[in-house]
């Protein structure tokens, strides 16, 4: 597996990495070119979104609460077997939080390890 990390889906990536998008929602205001593929399942749950709304006092309960989702998602796989093709990906989101988002969540559940709160 090569290099994977995480990036504002309004900022630019590098021209040789592999763009996936873990947003349930589809971002304002972005064409479909600057994504190479949406995995939108990959994405929390509304319920989970929802309870979690980007508020930081909420961060720890969504951690929790998405990390025992993707526990069972099959877009896990996914996006293991697609870093498995590519040598670097990124995986893309919209929030405006760098470090309290569902990439951040994500990307160290398929680092294995914990992700940092507050």
């Amino acid at each position: 597996m090569g290099t994977m990390r995480i990036l504002r889906v309004y900022e630019d990536p590098e021209p040789d990495e592999f763009r996936i998008l873990v947003d349930r929602l589809w971002p304002r205001g972005i064409k479909k070119d600057r994504v190479d593929v949406w995995l939108k399942e990959a994405g929390p749950s509304t319920g989970v979104r929802n309870a979690f709304n980007h508020q930081p006092e909420n961060f720890a309960t969504f951690v929790k609460d998405y990390r025992a989702e993707l526990a069972t998602n099959p877009a896990v796989d996914q996006i293991r077997a697609l870093a498995q093709e590519h040598p670097k990906v990124v995986l893309l989101f919209s929030a405006k939080d760098h470090h309290e988002n569902q990439a951040t969540v994500l990307l160290d559940f398929l680092n294995g390890v914990d992700t940092k709160l507050g």
